[in-house]
């Protein structure tokens, strides 16, 4: 028999309130706070589990004073916050119908129906919610301990319930493998590839992202190449992509900044800003995400310009992350040192101050503001006192040019 270790969450109030309401006996911890807890890790999201239907658990969870959100109540999902803890409360359930991108569901009272409708083995485990005892029906405690991600029963079976399992098994992989892959669910991730092609562009953002967001993602990425995954999903994937990612992530190391997925999504990308905005169109990326990835596609060769110069430019974070991409670790360091706690500052200058020297408005005036801009920026920022100068010597030379 296995028991949960000890753990902050499992002494909150919020979910012994919780446990109260529906009865221990009718709620079981679920998936990743059981998987992780095991591990050691810590446990954010913490799930329940219930025979009971949610119109049963919201009964008993508002008798006991118990705020219900029915987040996914079609699903039998309901979110219950108590004492400020938040938890997905969801019915048990088997599957009726699946076609690769959704599934027809019914409610189910058997454990082992609900944990055999799961992904992974490492996910269908179960734990008491008071005494941590840990229910495993498909071996999932032991591959936890052998690093290994194995679909539950067939592999083929489950990636053709919903496609995205494919990208969730690399993840996995990723977080949680050691050694070599398991051989069947390799397989059956490659064979079907093709049915990335089927699932929705946010879903496979979505999942490519918390891929690239790992600490380190470069070993995952290589196998996924090599397995013909980003020629199904991304097929703008830039032959140089290992030594791009190779040289960013020593630079974010070296300069202690935390990785981003999507800096490492540009490391992917050729240095084209059409590519980038291919690639977010079809990713249906958010307008300031596709606007970022442009950037830093379109700029990767400004490196040779002071940092500071490049946000004036393009903005402090994508100047930050055009030199972590394209620079080395002693100039990105640099780089990213000269940026911290800096804001781009606005000019200390207006058009109506040009025309208060005597200069007529219209177009001169736009071309001196740009022309002080240009050298206040090459300047570094100076502040006012020096700007009226170069206001002062633009008109000057503008003067003797017209004589």
């Amino acid at each position: 028999m296995t028991m949960l270790p000890e753990a902050e969450w499992r002494r909150r109030t919020g979910l012994r309130r919780i446990v109260n309401a529906l009865g221990a006996d009718m709620v079981k911890v679920v998936g990743g706070a059981v998987r992780d807890t095991l591990l050691g890790y810590p446990a954010t999201d913490i799930d329940l589990a219930t025979p009971l239907l949610p119109a049963d658990v919201t009964r008993r969870l508002e008798a006991a004073d118990i705020k219900i959100i029915p987040t996914g109540i079609a699903h039998g999902t309901v979110t219950a916050i108590a004492s400020g803890d938040h938890h997905e409360i969801t019915t048990l359930r088997r599957d009726v119908e699946t076609d690769g991108r959704r599934a027809t569901i019914a409610f189910a009272d058997d454990w082992r129906d609900d944990a055999a409708r799961r992904d992974f083995t490492i996910n269908a485990l179960y734990a008491h919610p008071l005494t941590g005892e840990v229910e495993d029906w498909f071996g999932g405690i032991a591959d936890l301990s052998a690093g290994c991600v194995r679909f539950i029963g067939d592999a083929a079976t489950r990636i053709a319930e919903d496609h995205l399992r494919i990208l969730r098994f690399y993840r996995f992989v990723a977080r949680f493998g050691r050694g070599d892959l398991d051989a069947d669910s390799h397989a059956a991730v490659i064979a079907a590839r093709q049915s990335l092609k089927s699932l929705s562009r946010e879903r496979i953002a979505d999942e490519l992202l918390k891929i690239l967001a790992l600490p380190d993602p470069r070993a995952i990425v290589g196998q996924m190449a090599h397995d013909g995954i980003f020629a199904v999903m991304l097929p703008e994937l830039d032959g140089a992509f290992a030594t791009t990612l190779d040289r960013l992530l020593g630079n974010e190391d070296a300069a202690g900044e935390q990785g981003t997925a999507l800096r490492r999504l540009s490391a992917l990308l050729p240095a084209d800003a059409a590519i980038a905005e291919q690639v977010s169109s079809r990713l249906r990326l958010s307008k300031k995400q596709r606007t970022h990835l442009a950037a830093l596609a379109a700029r990767r060769g400004d490196i040779a310009r002071p940092a500071r110069q490049l946000a004036h430019a393009v903005g402090i974070e994508a100047a930050r992350d055009i030199h972590l991409l394209a620079g080395d670790v002693a100039s990105s360091g640099a780089a990213v040192q000269s940026l911290g706690g800096w804001n781009v500052p606005m000019l200390p200058l207006k058009g109506g101050d040009i025309v208060a020297r005597g200069v007529a408005a219209g177009p001169d005036v736009a071309r001196l503001l740009k022309a002080v801009e240009a050298a206040w920026v090459s300047e570094d920022f100076p502040d006012a006192s020096r700007v009226a100068e170069l206001v002062d010597q633009k008109i000057g030379c503008e003067s003797e040019r017209r004589q």
